[in-house]
């Protein structure tokens, strides 16, 4: 058995049943030429002789004198865990993204170890989909990626010949059995285990902290803390029910904004983000004075492992209240680079430590309601890499990668997306309540590329012909 680190107990702790807190994504496929009729019943009917798991999809949730382990499930449901899914007519982009909205809004059953994948048949164009979800006391977002995508290969033909993705064996993986730990030494190792992370550099983190402290004190528009979101809809308090929309945008168009900029890919995505939420709640008027802020997870992983959970937060504002797309993008770029710096100059136990400083009268204003008209943040949006060349599963072209993430209370919306070699796959996951016409955003967001580019959205969607460059592989439907 292992014990749950700080970040892992906390995802679990903190779930509630409007607040489910798994990770998902759904990758759309387009089945080989020859591929008969009933191809994906086929490929259903293998994946369920695949009947062992390895890490993390072996490990079980228990408890063990009022402390969480993970320990290796000797016995492995499949039924549990696969399901097989057909859209209903007309099988139209529409009844998938509701139907991953509905399952994504299902709690995991912490009985059996926490995940699920879905092979969903039924799109009117013929392709396939798979929808899988995690718990994030397991895997966090980067981690999640890469287990799915070490499933896939290169080409078709060694595609047929990986394994199914709860299969696949991971360097973690292949060390030996979690030793179990004796009774007395039990409580010892998981407290250790819980407060390692925290303590360790105290002094650079205060330090850090207290630079920080003095540039807001100064007045830097680049350096954001946690009680300068402005409260708005995004910050009302969520459902259960959930709305998921999803598109790719051309990397190309992206990497060309950035080169332009001296910006990072980040740097033009979160501005896309900004822009698109500028007119949203613009027409909601619901658009503060003040710049909306987002958190952006940054994974502080420094090796290739896939399981658990290694990530830091930056804080920059969205540049709402500017016009001028190109400005915007300027003010993004200078609050994120000031981010770089101090990521840099901490390890990531040492991250942990200044983020609990740095996030703690955010907390505290949360569980208090002490100020009703500030908020930690008003957005999560997050960037994680994908696959850099085109890739096959089970004989089938990989056409999109579009994540499926979490909400919790007071942040409705969720913006992540995984970048590949030649599209970035957004997935907006927002409350269905306090959130209507979440679909909106992507043409926004398409929009807000156009702006950047220094094209009114009118021209450029006249130049977006069937002759005008790469067919984007996914085009949602208004509804």
């Amino acid at each position: 058995m292992k014990p749950l680190s700080l970040i892992d107990n906390a995802f679990l702790f903190m779930e509630q049943r409007q607040q489910p807190l798994h990770v998902g994504a759904l990758c759309l496929f387009t089945p080989p030429a020859d591929a008969p009729p009933d191809f994906a019943l086929q490929l259903a009917e293998r994946l369920r002789q695949s009947a062992t798991a390895a890490a993390p999809f072996n490990r079980r949730l228990v408890t063990r004198a009022g402390l969480r382990f993970w320990d290796e499930s000797e016995e492995f449901d499949i039924a549990q865990h696969f399901v097989h899914l057909a859209l209903p007519k007309p099988g139209r982009v529409r009844e998938l993204l509701a139907m991953v909205s509905r399952v994504h809004s299902a709690h995991l059953d912490r009985a059996y170890p926490l995940w699920r994948i879905y092979l969903i048949e039924g799109l009117d164009d013929g392709r396939i989909a798979l929808y899988s979800k995690i718990h994030h006391a397991l895997v966090d977002g980067v981690a999640g990626i890469r287990l799915l995508m070490k499933s896939m290969a290169a080409d078709a033909a060694t595609s047929i010949t990986m394994p199914a993705p709860w299969e696949v064996r991971t360097r973690r993986s292949r060390e030996r059995r979690l030793p179990v730990p004796t009774p007395s030494l039990r409580g010892l190792k998981a407290v250790r285990a819980l407060t390692r992370q925290g303590i360790n550099g105290v002094a650079p983190v205060l330090q850090q902290f207290r630079q920080v402290r003095r540039d807001q004190r100064a007045g830097r528009e680049d350096c954001i803390g946690s009680l300068q979101a402005p409260r708005c809809v995004l910050n009302e308090n969520i459902t259960g029910s959930r709305r998921f929309a999803a598109q790719s945008y051309e990397t190309p168009r992206i990497k060309a904004i950035a080169r332009l900029h001296d910006a990072s890919v980040n740097d033009v995505v979160l501005a896309m983000c900004g822009g698109a939420l500028r007119r949203y709640l613009g027409e909601m008027n619901a658009l503060p004075d003040k710049p909306l802020i987002a958190a952006v997870p940054v994974s502080t992983r420094r090796d290739d492992g896939d399981s658990g959970n290694e990530v830091a937060f930056a804080l920059t504002h969205l540049g709402t209240h500017i016009e001028s797309a190109e400005a915007r993008l300027r003010a993004i770029k200078a609050c994120m680079d000031y981010n770089k710096l101090v990521l840099r100059a901490l390890n990531p136990s040492q991250l942990m430590a200044y983020e609990g400083l740095m996030f703690a009268p955010g907390v505290f204003n949360l569980l208090t309601g002490f100020s009703r008209s500030k908020a930690i943040v008003n957005v999560v949006i997050s960037n994680v890499p994908g696959p850099r060349t085109e890739t096959y599963w089970q004989g089938c072209r990989l056409d999109g990668v579009y994540p499926v993430s979490l909400l919790v209370n007071s942040i409705a919306l969720n913006i992540t997306l995984v970048s590949r070699h030649d599209f970035i796959d957004f997935g907006l996951i927002g409350c269905r309540k306090t959130l209507p016409h979440l679909q909106r955003l992507l043409d926004y967001l398409g929009e807000a590329l156009d702006e950047l580019e220094g094209r009114p959205a009118s021209v450029a969607a006249a130049a977006s012909g069937p002759d005008a460059g790469p067919v984007n592989p996914w085009r949602t439907p208004r509804a």
